[in-house]
């Protein structure tokens, strides 16, 4: 659980806090929330950083050049305390799929990723898959066309292609997921399965139908969001998603 008020919350903190093993960096609603429930089920101490992410544009806080001069991808997630560093500051680990993998890696009495390799290997192919295709081009396409051309007039045609190729990946990972398994991975809940609740949670604000066209899938975002972590982030980011399954 969260402890943000027992150290000083700055950007220019670039050593592991001293209460908690991590610091999370994170916008509210953003795809940092895969992150923030898989910290939540570990159990541990952490704490948080808002790096806002909302804009019309960039975001009004990922833009800045103080975040630039500590993640020069100027992103979220990002999570401070893992050894190392590719650019940016030090013990900073960026992208998302590698900070799941690092914590479920790390923690492994969690369970968030199978034992097996091949299934681990599942996982690695959902989330790279998500990351790269649905969240970067098509996401991308809807709410940040300037990332693919300058001509502001070609802005409503990118979201339109965005739309549709959301509504191609959105049926696959439906048919993926109607094969009566119960998580993204069939030997159970994973790493995979906060994420597959940032894009669901997503189509809702596109006005997608996600309950009508996409039912085992809603079914399973159901049985996320009974999970107590998932709703101690929904509570602590002010998220809310309402389902209703037969």
């Amino acid at each position: 659980m969260a402890h943000s008020g027992e150290i000083a919350m700055t950007f220019s903190a670039l050593s592991a806090p001293t209460i908690a093993k991590h610091r999370l960096y994170y916008s509210p609603g953003s795809c940092s929330m895969a992150v923030h429930i898989v910290l939540e089920e570990i159990g541990e101490p952490y704490d948080q950083k808002l790096v806002s992410a909302s804009g019309l544009k960039e975001g009004e806080m990922t833009a800045t050049q103080e975040w630039k001069a500590m993640n020069p991808k100027g992103r979220v997630p990002a999570l401070l305390g893992v050894a190392g560093r590719i650019g940016g500051a030090e013990d900073l680990l960026t992208e998302g799929p590698a900070i799941l993998i690092y914590l479920a890696r790390t923690n492994p009495s969690a369970k968030l990723l199978p034992a097996e390799p091949a299934a681990e290997a599942r996982c690695i192919e959902w989330m790279n898959w998500l990351a790269g295709n649905v969240h970067a081009m098509s996401y991308g396409q809807i709410w940040r066309p300037q990332r693919f051309t300058n001509d502001e007039n070609s802005f409503p045609a990118l979201r339109i292609r965005g739309k549709e190729n959301i509504s191609d990946q959105y049926a696959y990972i439906e048919s993926l997921l109607s094969d009566g398994r119960q998580w993204a991975v069939p030997e159970g809940y994973t790493v995979v399965d906060p994420y597959l609740f940032v894009f669901y949670y997503w189509g809702t604000r596109i006005d997608l139908d996600m309950r009508g066209l996409y039912p085992a899938w809603t079914r399973l975002t159901a049985r996320t969001i009974a999970r107590p972590a998932v709703q101690r982030m929904m509570a602590n980011e002010g998220v809310e998603l309402f389902l209703q399954t037969d």
